[in-house]
């Protein structure tokens, strides 16, 4: 069944020439012009991407660091004990604890954007995997979460740290920043990322890599983007 669109989304949807593929930065000033949103809506990036996610060497998973940050407060907690607890507090982690932190979240507390563990506490992390694992909460050392280096991890979260991965077909979206944000700080965050991406491509994958690229505000429509625009992709 067709999705009901309201009368904002319509009228903003009628600002963009669904036929054309906008330049990044055309792009971003339509997207920033046509938001209806009454907060700060985020903007996303969606590749559409030729790899098949049924092949586990296909599937995309990752973090990267955005230049220009997020626009998000990042809640952070770790899982830790001892010295590295300690580092992680110093690193301004919100929440920093072991088995009560584990607890704490059997209880349902979930009050939190990112949690970072050490590999030695995954043994008892592990166990929230039913409850993490849906909502991209659980820690993994393909995002930098599950590391010894908790400071690091701690300061990369707060920077502006984003996560990555392809859904089952073949979609990778990921936020770049608010509506706030100037042009130029939309675009380094979205040229960071899909230099990221394009790095990423499986080896095994033949033919064109990236099919297409939209941007898009919380509820506004999405706008194409000129693959041309990333010299990543150009090349």
């Amino acid at each position: 069944m067709a999705r009901k669109r309201g009368k904002n989304y319509k009228t903003a949807l009628e600002q963009v020439d669904q036929s054309k593929a906008y330049p990044v930065t055309d792009a971003v000033d339509l997207v920033k012009k046509i938001d209806f949103a009454k907060f700060d809506a985020t903007v996303e990036i969606v590749f559409k991407l030729n790899v098949d996610t049924k092949q586990a060497d296909q599937q995309l998973r990752g973090a990267v660091v955005l230049p220009n940050g997020t626009g998000k407060e990042q809640t952070v907690i770790v899982f830790a004990k001892g010295d590295n607890a300690k580092a992680a507090k110093d690193a301004g982690a919100d929440f920093v604890g072991d088995t009560d932190l584990v607890e704490k979240i059997q209880d349902g507390w979930l009050d939190f954007d990112v949690a970072i563990a050490t590999p030695d506490m995954m043994a008892q992390v592990g166990r929230l995997g039913r409850v993490l694992g849906p909502k991209g909460l659980m820690p993994n050392p393909k995002t930098g979460t599950v590391t010894m280096d908790v400071a690091k991890a701690v300061q990369e979260s707060k920077a502006g740290k984003v996560t990555y991965r392809t859904d089952r077909d073949g979609n990778v979206a990921v936020p770049v920043g608010k509506v706030s944000f100037g042009t130029d700080q939309l675009v380094g965050n979205l040229k960071t990322i899909t230099d990221v991406i394009v790095k990423a491509r499986p080896a095994s994958v033949r033919g064109v890599y990236v099919n297409n690229v939209s941007i898009s505000s919380t509820f506004g429509p999405g706008v194409k983007v000129d693959l041309d625009s990333f010299d990543a992709i150009k090349a």
